[in-house]
């Protein structure tokens, strides 16, 4: 392993919320844990040229496109929760 390696130290939640609020909570903390995982990619592409960085970048596109999803799910929410 390199030394750019992230160590994933922490525990993903079981998806189970038992409240709105504690979906609120669970769906924020899911935008914001993806974004830094999408920003770890986004750094590690710029260590791989040619076919892997291309497959990388449309990787990190498509998790973009996912965790912009999971914000509108979280915006709705909010409006319907208010």
């Amino acid at each position: 392993m390199s030394e750019n390696n992230h160590a994933h130290d922490h525990e993903h939640a079981s998806g189970e919320a038992t409240s709105r609020e504690e979906t609120l909570a669970l769906l924020s903390y899911m935008v914001h844990h993806n974004k830094h995982h999408a920003e770890e990619l986004s750094g590690l592409s710029k260590s791989l040229s040619g076919d892997a960085a291309a497959a990388l970048q449309k990787a990190i596109r498509y998790f973009e496109s996912g965790n912009a999803e999971l914000e509108r799910a979280l915006e709705l929410m909010k409006e319907e929760f208010c």
